[in-house]
């Protein structure tokens, strides 16, 4: 996969992660986009510790490995740094 193609599957993959842990309040565009394309490689990581297929182009499956590695990279991410509101 291309740069490009890994940004859009990260902005969309942490924005709907964001938006499944934070309730609707998403992190930022920035840390959204770090945090995706991290949770692609985590997602892609436990699918194939699974023994299921990772990250294989720009679809609807990439795009479900990608959102729950984004998921489970925002619990960790909010377990180690917490923010008072």
């Amino acid at each position: 996969m291309s740069i490009i193609a890994w940004l859009v599957l990260g902005l969309l993959a942490g924005w709907i992660g964001s938006m499944i842990v934070n309730r609707g309040r998403g992190e930022g565009l920035i840390l959204d986009i770090v945090l995706g394309v991290v949770g692609a490689f985590v997602g892609g990581f436990l699918f194939n510790l699974f023994g299921a297929s990772g990250v294989s182009g720009l679809n609807l499956y990439s795009m479900l490995v990608a959102v729950v590695g984004a998921v489970v990279v925002l619990f960790l991410y909010h377990a180690l740094v917490r923010r008072s509101y």
